[in-house]
């Protein structure tokens, strides 16, 4: 059994589930350290540029979706994720009653379905993406794909510049 990760793979489910693990504590020890009021000086520019941001956002991803660019679900999903957040520091950092009550209302039938919409367009457009990928390849429908080790050697070039020929294990050491 190998602990080292040794394909980029192995590293990002590592190093990202480190991290992850390790924001628990994190989130926990800030939870009991910060103060629950907090004044800052610039409070409208945080929103502002989170707001432009969001902004920023949707044009990207309209201008991906008018170009028919492949980016349209990376960006779709960034706004969509954006959306989830504004939501939740707007219902959370509210402090009066109708604040509150506009804010859960403006997350409930706007930013929420927006952000579902918006992932919903990154599903489908990874889903055509790979369609095109499987075709182009000239894969196997889902039920009969190759393994994915089929598939790292079908992309596989050796060093003289041609296709690899046969496929081998992606953690077999070359």
């Amino acid at each position: 059994m190998k602990l080292r990760p040794t394909t980029l793979r192995q590293w990002v489910i590592s190093i990202f589930g480190l991290i992850g693990l390790g924001l628990f504590p994190w989130t926990i020890w800030l939870s009991a350290s910060l103060k629950s009021h907090h004044a800052t000086r610039h409070w409208d520019l945080a929103w502002s540029g989170f707001d432009s941001a969001l902004a920023l956002a949707f044009l990207l991803t309209a201008f991906a979706a008018w170009r028919k660019s492949p980016w349209v679900g990376a960006l779709a999903a960034a706004t969509g994720t954006l959306l989830l957040t504004d939501a939740w520091f707007d219902i959370v950092l509210e402090s009066h009653s109708d604040e509150l009550r506009n804010a859960v209302y403006l997350a409930v039938f706007a930013e929420l379905p927006l952000a579902v919409l918006c992932f919903w367009i990154a599903y489908r457009t990874e889903r055509f993406l790979a369609l095109l990928v499987q075709q182009a390849l000239h894969l196997s429908p889902a039920a009969e794909r190759p393994a994915e080790s089929d598939l790292v050697g079908v992309l596989e070039v050796t060093p003289d510049g041609e296709p690899a020929g046969e496929a081998r294990d992606p953690d077999t050491p070359t």
